[in-house]
């Protein structure tokens, strides 16, 4: 009786239907509704306050670990008011070398960001169809080729080698990730980076405005996710 009435009581509704979902059987078990998620804030197009969330493909093998995850667009505001894309988004994919029998290396990891046309690229591909993207974070600069990425895919028998090669002339390092895939692992990364696609584009933003609420403060716009980029180690 006194739990209900602290419960008819009570002007928190989260609380209440918090409280009623921990009955079971012929216990109750009071629990807090604080604590650690592995979610960070980040922003919407609109300026509102989202959780982003983890939920990254990984595909673990003896040599090394691959794994892939979408990385949104950013967007700035415009002087009318408005929000334009400001960066494209990418998928990202980390290679972690094997230090152990199921243990990989994250201070090591490597990584890849493919564009929205290498998505397309990558997607495209057939049965017996190979790919290499090659990329420099100096391009069309004096210190073009002081570090270069090389992602290849190349098939084999119930699959393909994904391999990436990474060449530091400044730290003098050579270092190379080679994950074979299945053709059932594959398919799953196709269909996934084919669902992501729009949405790394910006187009899913722009194909589900809100019309804008009265008086909502167009200054509460903010970039999304920040600068997330392959060249971070």
């Amino acid at each position: 009786m006194k739990l209900s009435n602290l419960l008819q009581n009570s002007g928190n509704k989260f609380l209440q239907c918090k409280l009623r979902g921990e009955m079971a059987g012929n216990g109750f078990n009071l629990t807090s509704s604080a604590g650690y998620s592995t979610a960070r804030q980040s922003y919407d197009a609109d300026g509102k306050i989202s959780k982003r969330i983890f939920a990254d493909y990984c595909i673990y093998k003896g040599k090394a670990a691959l794994s892939a995850a979408p990385i949104l667009p950013t967007f700035s505001k415009m002087g009318s008011g408005f929000t334009k894309i400001d960066r494209r988004g990418s998928i990202m994919l980390t290679f972690r070398p094997a230090i152990g029998d199921r243990k990989y290396d994250s201070e090591k990891k490597q990584l890849f960001a493919l564009s929205v046309t290498e998505v397309g690229s990558f997607i495209s591909m057939g049965p017996g169809d190979t790919r290499e993207f090659f990329h420099d974070p100096a391009m069309q600069s004096s210190a073009a080729g002081q570090v270069r990425k090389s992602l290849s895919i190349k098939p084999f028998t119930d699959g393909y080698f994904i391999s990436l090669s990474v060449a530091n002339n400044i730290l003098k390092t050579n270092e190379r990730f080679t994950v074979p895939v299945t053709s059932a692992e594959f398919a799953v990364m196709r269909e996934a980076f084919s669902f992501a696609l729009p949405h790394i584009m910006g187009w899913a933003h722009s194909t589900n405005q809100l019309p804008d609420s009265p008086g909502e403060d167009s200054s509460k716009v903010r970039q999304q996710l920040g600068s997330a980029s392959e060249w971070d180690r």
